[in-house]
């Protein structure tokens, strides 16, 4: 499947946004401890937000052991009308979009940015329970691996792209890449079970797309969708890359690592993205004001001394009338 950059193939984001909100979300969970039992099942009404974190203490190890008391949310400046859950998810299955930049500006960095990618798959993905899809993108983009459980697959996805060849024109449709990966890639992806990201390999720069960054973070937030990126250095001394991939990765709880790094320190970062979304707690809550107004919602996290660092996306958007 291949989608032209320069075509808005998405519907509107009062309705992309909404997904969050959907009067009902169904989730098979894992089987219980012994393995049997009936699915679980998690039924959301159209008011509760699901909020999933990381936190870490000073020396970057997860902090599991968080209780409800701890932790303060606020929603727009106020606390929630009421917490509906808080759970601590440890070592679940993750759901991962392998996201390969292979336009013009590429060419002296997909083999590093491949290299990357395949040692994910190749060491970190668990053929047991976790799943991934790989994406191509330049000018235009298309599915090179569907979802599947298979780190063979994926591998074989990842060396199989080429330079430039989503490129029948000059540029990069980034934002449009992202948001068609988050709208429709990752709308049965249930943030209540796995921990879903995308890996994004990228110079950060968007210069062919028609839909904006703000659209872009819109569907990863509605999705609860963090953005890891590696980036590629750019000989463009004024490039605006670095400062986009900070933003896309700050907004939607991730992070930003250095494509360039030495091979131990790719690895710590693989750990790294392995562990803050193998390891997270959910919290369910009602908002004291959620209006069908399309409107952002900014979420702020207090947490006691002893986390240092917490990875959460900055907000949602309500749903529309």
């Amino acid at each position: 499947m291949r989608i032209e950059g320069r075509r808005r193939m998405y519907l509107p984001l009062a309705l992309a946004v909404a997904l969050l909100f959907r009067c009902a979300v169904t989730a098979g969970a894992q089987a219980g401890p012994a393995g049997g039992g009936e699915p679980f099942r998690l039924k959301l009404p159209v008011n509760e937000v699901v909020l999933t974190f990381h936190a870490a203490d000073e020396h970057g190890l997860p902090v599991n052991d968080l209780k409800l008391d701890e932790v303060r949310v606020l929603d727009n400046g106020h606390e929630p009308r009421r917490t509906v859950a808080f759970d601590s998810l440890l070592d679940r299955p993750v759901r991962a979009g392998i996201m390969l930049d292979t336009s013009e500006s590429m060419q002296r960095a997909l083999a590093r940015s491949k290299a990357i990618a395949e040692q994910f798959a190749g060491k970190l993905f668990r053929q047991s329970s976790d799943q991934a899809f790989v994406m191509d993108f330049g000018f235009s983009s298309e599915m090179a691996q569907v979802w599947t459980p298979e780190p063979a697959r994926i591998t074989r996805a990842i060396r199989n792209v080429k330079l430039k060849g989503m490129n029948p024109l000059e540029g990069t449709d980034i934002f449009g890449t992202i948001f068609r990966a988050c709208f429709y890639g990752f709308d049965k992806a249930n943030p209540t079970v796995t921990g879903n990201f995308l890996l994004l390999f990228s110079d950060g720069e968007d210069n062919a797309g028609q839909v904006t960054m703000e659209e872009a973070l819109g569907a990863c937030q509605s999705s609860n969708v963090a953005i890891y990126a590696f980036r590629v250095r750019s000989d463009n001394v004024d490039s605006t890359g670095p400062r986009t991939l900070a933003r896309l990765a700050e907004k939607t709880g991730g992070r930003v690592f250095d494509a360039n790094e030495s091979g131990q320190a790719v690895w710590d970062d693989l750990k790294t993205i392995e562990g803050e979304m193998r390891n997270q707690y959910r919290l369910v809550y009602v908002p004291a004001e959620l209006k069908p107004d399309g409107s952002f919602h900014r979420i702020e996290l207090q947490f006691p001394d002893r986390v240092k660092r917490f990875e959460v996306r900055t907000g949602y958007y309500a749903p529309g009338q």
